[in-house]
């Protein structure tokens, strides 16, 4: 855990976080307290600051709270325990094996665009099919970090190339407002303010309905429209802050002009 979360853990009683969690996942005491198998009285105290819990009680609240592993870190710290999740930084030998995986999967998908983001949607790795389709920004966008959802709806970026842009940025700030809702984090709660703050009309729930079974993002490159369906894969069983909170997205056709475009796109010159 880096140590500004660490200061900030600290700063705070484990009974006010707690008490936070508990309100952030619209819960009552009754509501933990029984999902927790405790007794409320005893989760009033621990919020109060009048008992304090042990380290597997905070474990046990974190998993029914659904607190993500950094959090529960911070929970742990301002307990006065160790942290029991590791981060490690991308260049750490103990990820060398994942993230091998991960540049094995993203060179499989090609030719279709992959690439793996960290919890703030800055990019890690990316495979060439994406860098083909970035390789018309301005090199300002392409310096790290690059915040893929920043390069997406921007007005100087890829939003004046998307066609369906109310409806692509309509999903894209959906999906960071339930990220919001799950890790309560500071940083992606500015970013949320921020990408709202960029001009560009939102769909209304009905116009994301349409014939699509999902929306796709309708991307105009060199006259063409790639229309394609993003899907997300995450590491299913991390014990590691940094590895729990990679995430990879692929970007596969929506239909048989879109597949045939991008293996145009990647055929030798």
């Amino acid at each position: 855990m880096s140590a500004t979360a660490s200061a900030v853990s600290k700063s705070r009683p484990i009974g006010d976080l707690l008490r936070e969690w508990r309100r952030h996942r619209r819960l009552s005491q009754l509501d933990l307290a029984n999902g927790a198998e405790i007794s409320t009285r005893h989760l009033s105290f621990m919020e109060s600051g009048r008992a304090q819990p042990s380290r597997d009680m905070i474990l046990k609240l974190c998993e029914y709270l659904d607190i993500p592993l950094r959090e529960r870190n911070q929970l742990l710290v301002a307990a006065g325990f160790a942290p029991v999740y590791r981060e490690r930084g991308f260049d750490d030998p103990a990820l060398s094996s994942a993230l091998a995986s991960v540049r094995l999967l993203l060179k499989g998908l090609e030719p279709y665009p992959a690439l793996a983001v960290d919890r703030h949607w800055n990019l890690v790795e990316s495979n060439l099919a994406t860098q083909r389709l970035l390789a018309g920004l301005a090199p300002a966008w392409l310096k790290p970090p690059i915040n893929v959802l920043r390069v997406s709806l921007h007005p100087g970026a890829l939003a004046p190339h998307i066609r369906n842009l109310p409806a692509w940025r309509a999903h894209l700030l959906d999906r960071l407002r339930r990220q919001v809702d799950a890790t309560n984090d500071p940083a992606l709660i500015a970013l949320l303010q921020e990408l709202r703050g960029y001009p560009g009309d939102d769909a209304s729930v009905h116009d994301l309905s349409g014939s699509h079974i999902a929306v796709p993002m309708e991307l105009v490159v060199g006259g063409t429209v790639l229309s394609m369906l993003s899907t997300t894969t995450v590491f299913g069983t991390p014990m590691d802050v940094t590895l729990a909170e990679l995430a990879l997205e692929a970007f596969v056709p929506a239909d048989e002009q879109t597949a045939q475009a991008l293996r145009d796109m990647a055929a030798p010159a």
